[in-house]
């Protein structure tokens, strides 16, 4: 069991981050803000594929005045995922001039290495932090290290050159991103923005890196900490550098809200750093999203092409049916379906699941039994095993997840009752 850290609880949009809430999933835009179709509907696909808060670039005037236009639309379609105010150099400007866009917004992203220069910076930052408390927002302080503030790099750098001990470069980088955050947060609160408004992030690119880094910031604070290895990278590459960076630190309890910064290859989907990192809380036990499909790799005993297919088509059907399984059933995002292709692990893994199939392998009779709960309840032949294993599994989920309908109105009728 992960014994998470302790954390002031900041909510946004009506959603708890922090103070033991559930690590939530975030993911980001990358439309043209002000091109309001393309925003909504790429909002409306990340979150349906199960993100929990959504960032939007807010840039430049126009921008700023589509946003209570994209928030009005995915009202419209019956979505209140909170979106997220990305604010770099003009911030306060934007803020200011539209305060209709702030109003909208669920949260605000400042970043303290590029809110403004020299002695523009700190009238600046305390306008955007004015307008949060304004309009009672949150605000995520993101320290990058990309932008980091380097007057305060250089007074660091500086001071540990006149030390008797010099300290590595690289730790007076780390150091100076955490005091970039908790300094920034700390006078955050001195202009008066309450304590349970403020999340914090300091996103580098080298998993060693961002494993010690939020090792410091966590020692070092109570406020809630978003998590995410920036710019991962693309593909497998990404996937496995934002895996082994942020498993660590979940493990260790560090960790509120997550994103996985994936440069979606050529016509990929956006949606799949939302996958990616609801795959990661779900193996590591933190959060159920999705029923999870154990299949077996395949090896010279299997019929490769069909085993494979039909293990991609069940799990393709299964996360097509999620977004309706989860408003009408309780719990199913826990059960586990399990798709094998030989006789040597297939019955044994079968059994284990809720449901599973084991499909003929090589030379083996053309049969696939079904597995429920541990026993066998039929076997499928023929050319249509796909189809009838996935009503199958509809059947399992229609008698053993309980109707969140059926919930309803047994609450009614306890009101009635009562």
């Amino acid at each position: 069991m992960i014994q998470r850290r302790e954390t002031r609880q900041v909510m946004v949009g009506g959603h708890p981050v922090g103070g033991g809430a559930p690590v939530m999933v975030q993911s980001m835009t990358n439309t043209d803000t002000a091109d309001i179709d393309a925003t909504v509907q790429q909002v409306a696909e990340l979150a349906q594929a199960g993100s929990e808060v959504v960032r939007i670039t807010v840039n430049n005037e126009a921008a700023a005045r589509a946003v209570p236009e994209v928030r009005a639309r995915l009202e419209a379609r019956g979505m209140d995922v909170p979106l997220v105010g990305d604010f770099h150099f003009n911030g306060h400007k934007l803020l200011s001039k539209y305060p209709e866009c702030a109003a909208a917004l669920a949260k605000l992203r400042i970043n303290p290495g590029n809110v403004g220069k020299g002695s523009r910076r700190d009238p600046q930052f305390a306008q955007m932090i004015e307008i949060a408390i304004k309009h009672d927002k949150p605000v995520r302080i993101g320290v990058n290290w990309g932008s980091l503030d380097q007057d305060l790099l250089t007074r660091l750098m500086d001071e540990n050159a006149r030390a008797s001990q010099p300290r590595e470069a690289r730790d007076i980088m780390f150091e100076a991103m955490i005091q970039s955050a908790i300094g920034s947060a700390e006078r955050a609160e001195a202009l008066g923005l309450a304590g349970d408004k403020i999340i914090l992030s300091c996103k580098m690119s080298g998993v060693q890196d961002l494993i010690t880094v939020y090792r410091q910031l966590a020692d070092r604070c109570d406020y809630p900490l978003h998590l995410g290895l920036t710019e991962a990278g693309m593909g497998s590459k990404g996937i496995v550098a934002s895996t082994a960076a942020l498993s660590v630190l979940l493990q260790e309890g560090i960790g509120d809200t997550i994103r996985i910064s994936l440069t979606p290859e050529p016509g990929g989907a956006r949606t799949r750093e939302v996958i990616v990192a609801q795959e990661i809380l779900q193996s590591m036990g933190l959060r159920s999203f999705t029923p999870q499909v154990v299949a077996c790799p395949g090896c010279g005993r299997t019929t490769s092409t069909f085993f494979q297919e039909l293990a991609q088509d069940i799990e393709s059907w299964i996360r097509a049916q999620m977004p309706r399984w989860r408003e009408e059933y309780e719990g199913v995002e826990e059960m586990q379906v399990a798709v094998m292709g030989c006789v040597v692990n297939g019955p044994g893994e079968s059994r284990h699941a809720n449901i599973g199939i084991s499909l003929p392998g090589t030379g083996e009779r053309p049969v696939a039994p079904v597995f429920e709960d541990g026993e066998k309840t039929v076997t499928l032949k023929g050319d249509h095993i796909a189809a009838d294993f996935q009503a199958r599994v509809q059947r399992y989920i229609d008698n053993h997840y309980r109707s969140k309908n059926e919930q309803r109105k047994d609450k009614a009728g306890a009101r009635e009752a009562g």
